[in-house]
């Protein structure tokens, strides 16, 4: 197959929105030439368009509907319809994010297709491998040849599992970059924007600092009658005291409704955009949730961190103070932890964990030089 001097980017999640908001911007000013792919992973307005229009994203190019549907369903569609994309363009490379259905469907066409592909996010490991989010990140990194990862620890994920930068795999050279975290880009670039222009805290009437934000969304945590339960039952044990509000996942109301798990007390409200969800985590006295990059998003707010989970693919802030995990298969875990970090001083240092808000700029040059040299064309 031919290759034509352009990437395609497959996205189909919020968190990937983020990304590539920064990401793509840099590849514009580098010089690159993107055609963007969505797959419909997340599909509802309020987890889909708002964040093209709050972000400044360009309108993806291909919009495969894919929706809802099991893990075997759903990343087939994927598979099959991104596929298709890349034998019509003809990429030079194709860029994924993150650990979602849409990034192992993504590595798989492209792979399959002798198309180099590029991980933004790679390396991250929560050794867990009943996650499906597990089973994503680590075979798209196995099919990836160039691994852009956001921390130190990441590198090391790959190098215990073989993959090491400058290794030859195939006709090509494996690539592996630490280039800091693009979660970080977004940030510093967005919040500002978000505090000065969203009226959330207002419409909601919030006063900064009084309250506890709370996301829930992951499989592990909504699948599981119990674990659900003992979660709504510690946040709602702490909304006595302090208020909790919860822009709710469709997928968590779906099951709250279908286990009878109760939720009075917590403020549930549609989900947010990401200028709102902004402007929330920075203004919240602690931030509670099973989200990866909502972890991260406290942190850079310089707000702590309680994650409902036995563990965290980004530990390092477990070991620096700002963030605590909560099993919620430990009963009274969530509330305990809740209430401990609710009143437990933040920590005195802010360290610098995830380089200085310029992984996109790093990305969009090596993709550039990258492409305009391929190191194979099938």
């Amino acid at each position: 197959m031919r290759m034509s001097p352009c990437i395609v980017t497959v996205v189909g999640a919020r968190p990937q929105f983020v990304k590539a908001a920064v990401v793509s911007r840099a590849f514009a000013q580098a010089g690159v030439e993107e055609c963007l792919v969505h797959t419909g992973q997340h599909y509802d307005a309020a987890m889909s368009e708002i964040f093209f229009e709050e972000l400044g994203i360009e309108r993806p190019a291909y919009n495969l509907g894919v929706g809802s549907g099991s893990h075997g369903k759903q990343t087939a569609a994927m598979l099959s319809g991104i596929e298709a994309v890349l034998l019509e363009r003809r990429p030079s490379m194709l860029v994924i994010y993150g650990d979602t259905n849409s990034t192992v469907a993504g590595a798989l066409a492209a792979a399959k297709l002798h198309i180099p592909v590029a991980h933004v996010e790679a390396g991250l490991r929560s050794f867990l491998r009943t996650m499906p989010e597990e089973i994503n990140r680590v075979v798209a990194d196995h099919l990836s040849d160039w691994l852009f990862c956001p921390t130190d620890a990441a590198v090391q994920n790959l190098k215990v599992e073989g993959i090491m930068d400058g290794m030859r795999r195939g006709p090509g050279t494996v690539h592996v970059l630490q280039v800091g975290d693009v979660m970080l880009d977004a940030t510093r670039t967005f919040a500002p924007i978000a505090i000065a222009k969203s009226g959330v805290l207002r419409e909601l009437g919030l006063f900064g600092k009084r309250f506890v934000l709370a996301t829930v969304h992951r499989a592990e945590n909504t699948d599981d009658p119990a674990r659900l339960r003992e979660i709504f039952g510690g946040l709602r044990a702490v909304a006595s005291g302090v208020p909790v509000v919860m822009p709710l996942h469709p997928r968590t109301r779906g099951k709250l409704a279908e286990h009878g798990i109760a939720s009075d007390g917590i403020r549930l409200i549609d989900p947010v955009g990401y200028l709102d969800m902004n402007a929330l985590e920075a203004a919240s006295a602690l931030v509670a949730t099973d989200s990866g990059g909502v972890q991260k998003e406290a942190f850079f707010h310089g707000v702590p961190c309680v994650t409902l989970r036995d563990r965290t693919e980004w530990i390092e802030l477990v070991t620096h103070g700002w963030n605590r995990l909560a099993d919620p298969a430990i009963p009274g875990l969530v509330e305990r932890c809740v209430r401990e970090a609710l009143t437990t001083p933040k920590p005195s240092s802010v360290p610098s964990l995830y380089g200085d808000a310029d992984a996109s700029g790093r990305i969009a040059q090596a993709v550039a030089a990258a492409i305009r040299v391929p190191e194979r064309v099938a």
